[in-house]
């Protein structure tokens, strides 16, 4: 199997979290609601109805390309794409192919030897969702209230190597999608569907190989790393047979563990892409692509190499910081606030990487409040106290009893030897505190 070497390209859809679809004004916000309570005449495909472009979509699409440093071209075109299937009412896909919103891009991956690679990105272009099937005790049911709903499909180059390197762009591109704002990304909601195009070659062999199996709208990093790593040992095992690889679109059942035959793949020919006669070109005027990515918020490796640079923060550790928009904005203030006691950046870095600090029940002066106490010696730590308070509880069951009958300036007592525990270092007030709560 060391003679083969893979071949992998991804493509990543994302739906967008516009308050419309892409052409039509049905709400895009669709998830748990009755079935087919979000339709029109326009997004179920009806005769006469004609389509209208979401602006707002247009413009995230170009968010997400200038994320990921593509050029945006000065025209841009939807067209058809001609396929039947039973979700898609029209018979078509309104699409780009030709013509998409943003080209040419890239971004950096790193497998896990940490090692960093450049993956580019062949487009990302704009197109409206399928509606849904539902398969129930044989019978098939169909929601069409995801119909329409804006997609945009990031379309790498055949780059990747290793799975390792697919989980982190996966990862990665969710981040940028949530600090965009343009979408959840959430995969078990299908917010953000994967797929792969994968092919082996011998080692030193030059092009590409003659054929590429699709693995389909898979919606987790974990399915996605073993269905990849299944088809490469799968595909090496046919070839080393002498068996011929045919193009083909394969699924993945995590019950067994393995890709299955779903179709024999089409061509972009098969589809018979033409413009959409009922949508106009798009003029991209340049000012509005300045001003969309003006727009746009700092980007978590920007913010990573800031970090690291003028807050002298080891890039180590910011894996977890930058892991939500929300944790890398509690971050920053909490910085600021740290500044005023003398607790410098990585020493905060440090508290909430080792803690893994819960957003909700954690605020910034707590944080402080218990580094501070930590330098100047203080035993402040709410988990240690309570281990050393139950410890004096358990040793002193006749003070504890006469406080349970009332004399409760016996408390004092036992503070003293909590505090004897602690060599005089445990914060008193927190003591009074615990004991109070834990002799209820």
């Amino acid at each position: 199997m060391n003679n083969y070497e893979p071949v992998i390209g991804l493509e990543v859809h994302v739906e967008l979290n516009t308050k419309s679809k892409m052409f039509c004004r049905c709400s895009a916000d669709y998830f748990g609601k009755e079935p087919n309570t979000h339709t029109c005449p326009i997004c179920l495909g009806l005769p006469g109805s004609l389509p209208y472009i979401n602006k707002q979509a247009i413009e995230d699409c170009i968010k997400i390309g200038s994320a990921l440093n593509c050029e945006v071209p000065e025209q841009s075109l939807f067209e058809r794409k001609n396929y039947f299937y039973p979700d898609l009412p029209k018979g078509y896909q309104i699409s780009q192919y030709r013509w998409p919103l943003a080209i040419n891009g890239w971004i950096e991956v790193e497998n896990d030897e940490g090692k960093t690679s450049k993956i580019r990105i062949n487009r990302a272009h704009q197109e409206e969702d399928t509606g849904k099937l539902s398969h129930l005790g044989g019978v098939t049911n169909i929601d069409f209230n995801r119909s329409g709903v804006p997609l945009v499909e990031i379309v790498t180059e055949p780059d990747f190597t290793d799975s390792s390197q697919i989980r982190d762009y996966a990862k990665k591109l969710q981040l940028i999608f949530r600090y965009l704002g343009v979408s959840n990304a959430d995969m078990e909601k299908g917010d953000m569907r994967l797929e792969a195009n994968i092919s082996v070659k011998r080692k030193g062999e030059k092009g590409l190989p003659p054929y590429r199996v699709e693995l389909k709208n898979i919606n987790s990093f974990r399915f996605m790393v073993a269905a990849v790593e299944y088809e490469i040992k799968r595909q090496i095992e046919s070839l080393e047979k002498g068996e011929r690889l045919i193009q083909e679109t394969r699924g993945w059942d995590e019950d067994k563990k393995a890709t299955y035959t779903q179709r024999v793949k089409e061509e972009a020919n098969d589809y018979r892409y033409f413009p959409d006669p009922d949508l106009p070109k798009l003029a991209i005027n340049k000012k509005d692509v300045e001003r969309i990515r003006n727009s746009m918020p700092e980007l978590p490796q920007e913010k990573i190499k800031r970090w690291v640079k003028n807050l002298n923060i080891k890039e180590s550790d910011t894996s977890l910081l930058i892991e939500s928009k929300q944790m890398a904005d509690f971050f920053e203030k909490a910085i600021e606030y740290a500044k005023k006691h003398q607790i410098s950046p990585q020493e905060l870095a440090n508290y909430i990487v080792n803690r893994k600090i819960d957003l909700i029940d954690t605020s910034i002066q707590q944080i402080v409040d218990d580094l501070v106490a930590k330098k100047s010696g203080v035993v402040d730590d709410q988990a240690t106290l309570e281990e050393m308070v139950k410890e004096v509880i358990k040793e002193n069951t006749d003070l504890v009893e006469k406080y349970k009958n009332g004399k409760v300036t016996v408390i004092q007592a036992l503070i003293g030897k909590v505090m004897g525990k602690s060599k005089g270092k445990a914060n008193a007030a927190k003591v009074k505190q615990i004991l109070q709560n834990l002799l209820k």
